[in-house]
């Protein structure tokens, strides 16, 4: 890990919600628009004011609902009802996003074989299977996984479609995305989204 992503890694802000000082990979940043409605920074480059809440759906909600934006940044500014649902959407396009980069640079493998041979090898840091594939492979590829000394993540939430169009292909199944400095900036992402949504469809927690 480089100094840059050290420096950000041991950053901390105040969570508005409930005054908890936490890392900033933990929250989300606002800022607000250019018509005084608070708008998601994910990115955390946006100009402006930031304003800091816990990556999860239910800080997202209460800083909307009792008016808490408009208190930390000391201006007339709103936030529609619908912000969590919008920072849901931009964390997965985000997340395809990274997938389609990581793609770019060698750091992803998709097909069944490939991403076994990469779960056998330990290579993988991400095991990310379609939320609408067939459980047989999935379970295959779960039980290799699940023998590693270090266990990769699971992550079900986008479809073989949304898979493919990240990646380049026609439908998306199995896909490894191998461990590193990628793999690991994905990962903060990923666990900003468990906030805000199920990372495995419900049907699959009922599978051995």
């Amino acid at each position: 890990m480089n100094a840059a992503t050290l420096a950000a890694s041991d950053r901390e802000r105040r969570d508005i919600v409930s005054g908890e000082v936490m890392a900033e990979e933990r929250l989300i940043r606002f800022v607000p628009g250019p018509d005084a409605v608070v708008v998601p920074d994910l990115a955390r480059k946006l100009p402006g004011r930031g304003v800091w809440v816990a990556a999860d759906r239910a800080s997202v909600e209460a800083a909307a609902r009792k008016n808490l934006f408009a208190r930390a940044a000391k201006a007339k500014v709103s936030a529609p009802a619908t912000l969590a649902d919008q920072v849901e959407n931009l964390l997965r396009r985000r997340l395809l996003a990274g997938l389609g980069l990581a793609r770019k640079a060698g750091e992803i493998t998709s097909g069944f074989e490939k991403v076994s041979k990469a779960l056998s090898s330990g290579k993988a840091a991400w095991l990310v299977e379609a939320a609408d594939g067939a459980a047989d492979g999935r379970r295959k590829l779960w039980a290799t996984a699940r023998k590693q000394p270090r266990v990769p993540g699971l992550i079900g939430v986008f479809t073989a479609a949304e898979l493919g169009l990240a990646l380049g292909a026609e439908n998306v199944i199995h896909t490894a995305f191998l461990a590193g400095r990628a793999a690991d900036r994905w990962a903060q992402d990923v666990h900003r989204l468990s906030g805000f949504c199920p990372l495995l469809p419900a049907s699959w927690r009922e599978e051995p």
